[in-house]
């Protein structure tokens, strides 16, 4: 009985890691310029936050016990956009302030 309260309380943990990296991953596409996604040759910015924004909701539902399943396809579209998708149009659009500030 504390085995299974446990491992619930686990899955839990890892659901909400999930969540929470989807959300941060949501965020930083709404924060990107919408031309700095062609620019680069990726997908637009309302496809990005169409699949972040529903990995986001199934991602929710999973620490309430709701689409658990699903939490993985969350988890791969967040870690697609982390590592390829924001390092590359990470730069565009911003101002080139130099090393010290903007002056």
């Amino acid at each position: 009985m504390i085995a299974l309260s446990f491992f619930s309380l686990l899955w839990k943990a890892i659901y909400l890691a999930i969540f929470v990296t989807t959300l941060y991953a949501l965020v930083e596409a709404v924060r990107t310029p919408a031309q700095a996604f062609p620019a680069m040759d990726k997908q637009t910015k309302g496809l990005w936050v169409g699949i972040l924004g529903v990995g986001a909701l199934l991602s929710l539902g999973a620490v309430f016990d709701f689409f658990s399943f699903f939490t993985i396809l969350a988890l791969i579209a967040s870690l697609i956009f982390l590592l390829d998708v924001r390092p590359a149009v990470r730069g565009i659009g911003r101002r080139g302030d130099g090393p010290y500030g903007p002056w």
